[in-house]
């Protein structure tokens, strides 16, 4: 039993040195005092992290990310809340056919969706590209919105929404008052996990960019085919931290979430 429980150690570990080991090697990466990109470093120096905010590109389309995931997302919840619901809370004809539309965006892969909203959104209905962007965000975002407030929605006892309707309250009061207020650990974790997905999106973004506006994914192999310096790197360590502290907040949420039903 001992040497076995060696094997499945030893064999876990080497899952996670091939998991975070790329990791680990652009993180030290990033700090290479020289002009190209190497592993180990020959030094420790920050200048490349101070290269970031000296391209103006990179600010300029990381606020163009920032602006089209926060609006993205505002309409996917504006979508996803209600269909999360009507999924979770009643059964009606055609229920699995409408959830299978809803996670479609998926299940098909990125570059043929991109593929297909270039031809339609831009080249058929001639969308300016901001407004196809953002439409493609927030079909990429709305999957992730329903699965996770759906989720949290299965935790909920629905009989205290009835409780409030044998009291008098209408059922949009209900949903406002009863309803939200019992699963917004759930709805801000979706809205994290959905903001992390827009922000980091290449497959779809770059279809939907085009002169004057980009995403920071975008605009980082656009530099990457440009120069060689560890300015990627030092922005991917960022990203990694970012997506990190976001990752660890979702994960209290959706175990808030839980526990608070039990």
């Amino acid at each position: 039993m001992r040497e076995k429980n060696r094997g499945l150690a030893f064999f876990t570990l080497l899952v996670y040195i091939f998991l975070l080991g790329p990791l680990v090697i652009i993180a030290f990466a990033s700090f290479e005092p020289g002009s190209v990109l190497k592993f180990p470093p020959t030094g420790f120096s920050l200048k490349w992290y101070r290269n970031i905010w000296e391209v103006k590109m990179f600010l300029t389309t990381a606020g163009t990310s920032i602006i089209v995931s926060l609006i993205g997302n505002l309409f996917a919840l504006l979508l996803g809340i209600p269909a999360a619901y009507a999924l979770s809370r009643f059964a009606f004809k055609g229920k699995e056919a409408l959830n299978a539309v809803f996670i479609s965006p998926v299940l098909i892969p990125g570059i043929v969706l991109g593929f297909t909203m270039l031809r339609y959104l831009i080249v058929t209905y001639h969308l300016p590209i901001y407004a196809a962007l953002l439409i493609g965000h927030t079909v990429i975002m709305l999957p992730f919105i329903i699965r996770v407030i759906a989720s949290s929605l299965a935790n909920f006892d629905f009989a205290v929404e009835e409780a409030a309707l044998s009291l008098g309250a209408g059922r949009l009061k209900t949903f406002f008052k009863v309803v939200l207020p019992n699963i917004k650990s759930g709805i801000i974790a979706a809205i994290l996990i959905a903001f992390l997905e827009s922000f980091n999106n290449v497959d779809i973004s770059v279809f939907m960019t085009g002169p004057g506006i980009s995403t920071l994914p975008i605009q980082m192999l656009t530099y990457v085919e440009n120069h060689f310096d560890p300015t990627i790197a030092a922005i991917s360590v960022l990203l990694m931290i970012l997506t990190a502290v976001l990752m660890f907040i979702i994960e209290r949420l959706m175990g808030l979430s839980y526990f608070t039903k039990r």
